[in-house]
């Protein structure tokens, strides 16, 4: 019989988060897997978040909290602008019928990316109860959505929350082809715009690898965090000036 792994901790409502080595190795049943319960508030989310531990789980589990290692992110230098997405970047903007807009529907964009299944999975992650969080959460002012609109309509896009300097990218949608990636390549261009160079994308999958997302350890990304969580956040709203330099700098152009 293999070694069973170590018991999850179980956290009462303020308790700290146990230090990050902690968490199961790619050994376990759960790689990441941190600890469990705790509750669901701004200040527990805050500071998971700042430590570089997040929640994730499904509908009747208690809140599961996770530090993997590897992490998943997207460092907004690497982004790979594909050639398909350039020009659909170029005609978007060059439309007046569609825009960006930054938080003026944030209750729709993570409705609609609560009621979008993964692949291969019968239902979400973000259930209410993660709902309800993040809501709270972006009336805090530190969660927020980046969408997509064609004509008057919201087309697509994104949450995220941002702490200082760094931003944990969570979930996005798309009612419309390539809407959910416009929003991406939005938020990109204001990250690069704000001179904020990663963007954490917590999972690896094969989407945000095609976009130039890439792995590093947990060590590199807490010590990114500490650099950067502490710094002024930038104000959240979206220029059309911000797609210059996403669009005409040499990033990654492939077919």
């Amino acid at each position: 019989m293999g070694k069973l792994p170590r018991p999850v901790p179980w956290l009462a409502a303020g308790e700290n988060f146990p230090p990050l080595e902690e968490a199961w190795s790619h050994h376990d049943p759960a790689p990441g897997l941190l600890a469990a319960g705790a509750t669901l508030d701004v200040p527990t989310l805050i500071e998971a978040y700042s430590r570089g531990i997040f929640p994730w789980f499904s509908l009747g589990q208690p809140p599961l909290w996770w530090s993997p290692d590897p992490r998943m992110v997207l460092q907004t230098r690497h982004f790979k602008l594909h050639h398909s997405l350039r020009k659909t970047l170029t005609r978007f903007r060059d439309q007046p019928s569609c825009e960006i807009r930054f938080d003026s529907t944030f209750e729709r964009v993570i409705q609609a990316c609560a009621s979008k299944p993964r692949a291969g999975q019968p239902g979400t992650w973000i259930v209410p109860d993660m709902v309800q969080a993040y809501t709270s959460l972006h009336r805090a002012g530190y969660a927020h959505s980046v969408e997509t609109w064609v004509d008057g309509e919201l087309a697509g896009g994104l949450y995220c929350v941002n702490l200082g300097c760094m931003v944990f990218g969570e979930s996005m949608f798309a009612h419309q082809t390539d809407t959910s990636k416009i929003a991406l390549a939005a938020l990109v261009a204001f990250c690069l715009a704000h001179e904020i160079g990663m963007i954490d994308c917590q999972q690896n999958t094969r989407h945000l690898a095609s976009l130039g997302a890439g792995e590093i350890s947990r060590q590199e990304f807490v010590s990114h965090l500490d650099r950067n969580v502490g710094k002024t956040p930038p104000l959240w709203e979206f220029k059309p000036v911000y797609w210059n330099q996403l669009l005409t700098t040499g990033m990654t152009d492939l077919p």
